[in-house]
């Protein structure tokens, strides 16, 4: 089983850091390229650019939150919930 995640290329796992603006600021965010690939996908998706798409993010966990403490870690989990809802709704298309 362990060869599914150790073998994997590590390539996946590399940090990538990418400049971008959050609500007017310029900042810097390093995420694992598998990640910021899953959020290329999402943005492309939503029909926003990838720094559009987060700032866009960021803008509303301000506005429900008041702040993002760990914005690097929303946006994995982000990542986790949308590959969750593409295998549900795998499944319920694969049930129908």
């Amino acid at each position: 089983m362990c060869q599914i995640f150790a073998g994997q290329d590590p390539g996946r796992y590399t940090p990538e850091t990418r400049r971008l603006r959050l609500n007017g600021q310029s900042t810097s965010i390093r995420l694992e390229r598998a990640f910021w690939s899953i959020i290329d996908g999402i943005a492309e998706g939503e029909g926003l650019t990838t720094p559009a798409f987060v700032s866009r993010l960021h803008g509303e966990v301000l506005e429900l939150h008041g702040e993002a403490a760990n914005f690097t870690s929303l946006l994995r989990c982000c990542c986790l919930i949308h590959l969750n809802s593409l295998s549900n709704e795998s499944a319920r298309v694969a049930a129908e």
